[in-house]
């Protein structure tokens, strides 16, 4: 029966660790604060469903154990990760060993031997981490078992001792008491343990908790979250050791694990050698990844081997807890504004495009272009971001338009309208349409008719050969000029490419003024004499000049 269970429930809750992995990875800071820890444990989870799917209806517990170990051990990352593993195989060991039927003394039977796995695993157990949270959750399960508790009330106070044992890792652990959090590692064994035990009672999650037959389960995990305050490590100096090691390892012929641990000790911190001849995970914190491997393949080969720059990572960790920040503060700041009529959403390529649209109305804009397009839900954020009661999104290129429609459709909370812009200059006539205070219904019909009216062309480089509307043949690196989505013109000069584009669009349907935008790589002397080129070709053309600083095209204008 328990083999069942676990292959029925351990899916369930390697889910939700893998649904609040980014929460995770935003508390770590211990060893270092590199902000990876929800991460490799969801990795190290989803590693063991991908083992137990593999195994025969009907498969034993010895071979359940088996799928976990192995699974855990080939899929662990990082130390956190590795140490689950270590976690999973004891338990699982401890249950096939136990035997069912499942009671609080097989519980307490399996947690007492993951106890052991996990501690004989860590060289330097640090208290307040989720060894911590393992000990103190069977020390409980053998509190049920003298008391003769059924598995349900078992369960249950495991997952309250659980997130009370985890409320308490800052009071142990001085690191986290500073960063204001609870033990990330610790945090997200926590999870697992409350998603399996709600599956394998039949429960359903219901936001922040499962709910027990204890009063104090309850609270428990609130209690644990109250202990959290995220804040970014700007002032963090660097562990000793940059590169986080890791790696896969099979041995040719047997080795002393000990000898190696402590060699491993000396390049670095945070060592580990676990699995069982011949195949073993090995994670060092060192300055030398060098050296680590080649100490190894003294006895045998590696494979899968992951280093990880723990600075970087750092730095990533805290950028993205300050954007976190930053969003947060601008949302509470809009919640107490009333929402205006009508807002805007709109993609730009360029620093300056962006610039232009925000100064003509629009509320966020999405960095995205013809070669980097947004996702759809890069743009259902956006609109959310907009205080408003309907969002226009200007998607300003064709093959943006249907992920900007989708997020129209996903959002159930305002009015969505999808303009069809093909390009920035687009989106800039459709805006001097829109007085304030307007309404979606008022000015919608004047956006279209306004980008109707406007002819764009783009000028950039070919990479591979091709051939224009007409048929003239295109070489990598010539300069094509497009109009309204056709290659029009081939040359080998960006000025003398845009001139003719500009010919040719006023012989089809005169213009009165033209938008033109400067992309990056497009100097300000060039782009000045261009503009002057253009105004002399063409006298009658108002023409208005900006730096738009999209990549790839040197050049991008419209006419209307």
């Amino acid at each position: 029966m328990i083999a069942t269970t676990i292959r029925t429930c351990f899916p369930l809750a390697a889910a939700a660790v893998a649904d609040k992995a980014e929460e995770i990875n935003k508390l770590n800071v211990f060893p270092v604060p590199d902000g990876d820890t929800g991460t490799n444990m969801s990795l190290t989870l989803n590693s063991v469903v991908k083992e137990l799917a593999a195994l025969p209806e009907g498969a034993d517990m010895a071979a359940v154990a088996s799928a976990v170990t192995h699974g855990s051990l080939m899929g662990a990352r990082g130390n956190s990760g590795v140490i689950t593993s270590q976690i999973l195989r004891g338990l699982t060991e401890g249950f096939a060993e136990a035997g069912d039927p499942t009671s609080s003394a097989t519980i307490a039977a399996a947690f007492r031997r993951a106890v052991k796995v996990a501690f004989q695993a860590v060289r330097k157990p640090v208290e307040g981490t989720i060894l911590t949270v393992l000990r103190d959750i069977s020390t409980k399960a053998d509190q049920c078992e003298k008391e003769r508790l059924s598995v349900e009330e078992t369960l249950d106070a495991l997952v309250v001792e659980a997130y009370q044992s985890v409320a308490r890792t800052p009071d142990l652990l001085p690191v986290l008491k500073e960063n204001g959090v609870v033990d990330s590692g610790a945090f997200g064994f926590s999870i697992f343990i409350e998603n399996f035990v709600a599956a394998a009672l039949g429960r359903k999650t219901e936001g922040a908790h499962v709910a027990t037959t204890f009063e104090t389960g309850d609270n428990a995990k609130a209690d644990a979250l109250s202990r959290v305050r995220i804040e970014a490590n700007d002032d963090w100096e660097g562990s000793d050791y940059r590169y986080c090691n890791e790696f896969l390892f099979k041995a040719e012929k047997p080795f002393d694990a000990d000898e190696a641990l402590k060699y491993l000790a000396t390049l670095g911190d945070c060592e580990l050698v676990v699995g069982a001849y011949p195949d073993f995970k090995v994670h060092v914190h060192s300055n030398e990844p060098n050296r680590v491997l080649a100490y190894m393949l003294q006895f045998g080969q590696i494979y899968e081997v992951f280093i990880h720059n723990m600075d970087m990572e750092s730095r990533e960790r805290t950028e993205k807890i300050h954007a976190d920040e930053e969003a947060a503060a601008e949302a509470e700041a809009q919640a107490d504004v009333e929402p205006k009529e009508l807002g805007f959403v709109a993609v730009a390529a360029g620093s300056g495009q962006a610039e232009i649209l925000r100064s003509l109305g629009v509320d966020v804009v999405v960095s995205g272009g013809q070669t980097m397009n947004p996702s759809t839900a890069d743009l259902l954020k956006a609109v959310e971001q907009v205080n408003a009661r309907s969002v226009v999104i200007m998607p300003n290129n064709g093959n943006i338009r249907m992920a900007a429609e989708a997020a129209a459709d996903a959002c159930d909370d305002k009015r969505v309208v999808v303009l069809p812009t093909r390009s920035v200059p687009q989106a800039f006539s459709a805006l001097f349409c829109v007085m304030p205070d307007s309404e979606l219904d008022d000015v919608i019909d004047e956006m279209r008719e306004a980008i109707e009216a406007v002819r764009d062309g783009e000028v950039t480089h070919a990479v591979r050969d091709s051939s224009a509307a007409d048929g003239t043949p295109i070489h990598a690196g010539d300069v094509m000029g497009i109009i309204d989505d056709a290659i029009e013109v081939v040359g080998s000069d960006v000025a003398d490419v845009t001139l003719e584009c500009v010919r040719r669009v006023q012989e089809d349907e005169e213009g009165d003024s033209m938008t033109i935008l400067a992309g990056a790589d497009l100097s300000d002397d060039a782009f000045e004499d261009l503009v002057a080129s253009i105004e002399e070709a063409f006298p009658d053309l108002e023409v208005d000049a900006h730096r738009g600083e999209q990549p790839l095209y040197p050049v991008v204008f419209s006419i209307e």
